[in-house]
């Protein structure tokens, strides 16, 4: 048996991290306390305690425990269990059925679990690693309470990690040792994931001779510090953090950020990311920033990884120390409202194509008149006097705004 399930918590107490859910006083943990268990949502990364979690509850509420995959399962395999326990007439509470990543269900293999929960056959634990507000169909998620599980941070993985190298050394007539130094590279180089720690520390155990370094350490850890799905939550969590980062000025997380997705691999979704940050956070502030951007991502294609990392810094440095302005954007989605609302319908006559300047009640052509500009209408007659585009607080605008406020007049 692995030594992270030998070292399965027995408590709630014993669980690593996920305070702010199991601690004495946290939601989740009152709520099982008060004796009432609703259906349940576990959602965050692997190896933080979800699975764990669900088999403590059925323990403690001493249901009939059946678990699924989703990735395997269908509702036929509902259905047999059901049939195998009796469903609700073989107890009044019905049974606990555990169904993990629960994502690999599609909607209506979802719908299908309602039926059991309504009726009180089922009382549900599911867990998956997405944001269960996009991967969840809306009414299992209304029926269902929804608790997130977080990465354990490294000195809340500290006792699990010395009560599973207790563990094995109980398996040894010649004990070992380990420095706290190796189990701080353990803890710190895992990710928040418990799982791969102690797979970490197991594999550690069996490559030392008497004794775990931290040199060892370093050597087996398992990087899942570096976690990146490209179809999973995990890649737009590391996307959004670049642009945040780069919207908020702070070049040193912004590099951060795109160095955690190059690392994956993903190229791509990091070009096409600055792309987008360029034209909607740095914008009419400092119109070259898009010019650059695009260049810097030319030489990153055509180069590729590792050397594309290079020009894609620059890139990211540059927009996050730039002025910053959502002008253009601002502008776009309120004309955009506008459209949705159907206001507009009509474009003045005089802007029609087969006008011509110089025809009666025609278009007055710019180009004809001082200062390239003449006084006419130009949005339909509903949306007269609109305003869509608001200057933003950034001198290339301002000085855009005040030439235009002094041409007309």
């Amino acid at each position: 048996m692995p030594l992270a399930d030998r070292v399965r918590p027995t408590n709630f107490d014993e669980i690593c991290g996920q305070t702010h859910l199991l601690s004495k006083n946290a939601p989740l943990r009152r709520i099982l306390d008060s004796g009432h268990l609703p259906s349940l949502i576990f959602y965050g990364p692997a190896g933080t305690g979800k699975t764990t979690t669900a088999d403590l509850i059925a323990k403690r509420f001493g249901r009939e425990f059946y678990k699924l995959n989703a990735t395997t399962a269908s509702i036929s395999d509902v259905k047999e269990i059901l049939n195998a326990s009796g469903g609700i007439m073989h107890g009044t509470d019905g049974i606990l059925l555990y169904i993990d990543e629960i994502q690999y269900f599609n909607k209506k293999q979802q719908q299908s679990l309602l039926e059991y929960v309504e009726d009180g056959r089922v009382t549900l634990i599911c867990s998956t690693t997405e944001n269960p507000y996009f991967a969840i169909y809306s009414a299992l998620l209304s029926r269902s309470s929804v608790f997130e599980f977080k990465p354990v941070e490294p000195k809340e993985l500290i006792p699990g990690l010395r009560r599973a190298f207790d563990i094995l050394n109980a398996d040894f007539a010649n004990a070992k040792t380990v420095t706290d130094e190796a189990l701080d590279v353990l803890a710190y180089g895992c990710g928040g994931d418990v799982r791969k720690a102690i797979g970490s520390l197991e594999n550690c155990y069996y490559a030392s001779e008497t004794e775990i370094s931290e040199e060892l350490a370093r050597e087996l850890v398992q990087r899942s510090g570096m976690r990146y799905d490209r179809d999973g939550q995990s890649h737009y969590d590391l996307l959004s953090a670049l642009q945040k980062s780069i919207r908020g000025s702070d070049p040193d997380a912004a590099v951060f950020y795109l160095a955690r997705i190059l690392a994956g691999g993903d190229l791509i979704s990091a070009c096409r990311r600055i792309s987008v940050c360029a034209a909607e956070d740095i914008g009419l502030a400092y119109p070259n920033a898009v010019i650059f951007a695009k260049s810097c991502i030319d030489i990153a294609l055509q180069v590729g990884l590792p050397e594309a990392r290079i020009p894609l810094a620059d890139a990211v440095i540059l927009l996050a120390t730039a002025p910053k302005s959502n002008s253009g954007e601002s502008a776009i989605d309120a004309a955009w409202a506008a459209v949705e609302a159907g206001k507009g319908p009509e474009v003045p006559a005089h802007l029609r194509d087969q006008n011509r300047p110089g025809s009666e009640g025609g278009y007055r052509y710019p180009h004809a008149f001082p200062n390239h500009w003449v006084r006419q209408q130009y949005l339909p007659d509903d949306l007269v006097g609109s305003t869509f585009y608001k200057c933003g607080e950034n001198k290339t605008e301002r000085a855009a705004e005040e030439y235009w406020k002094k041409i007309k007049g």
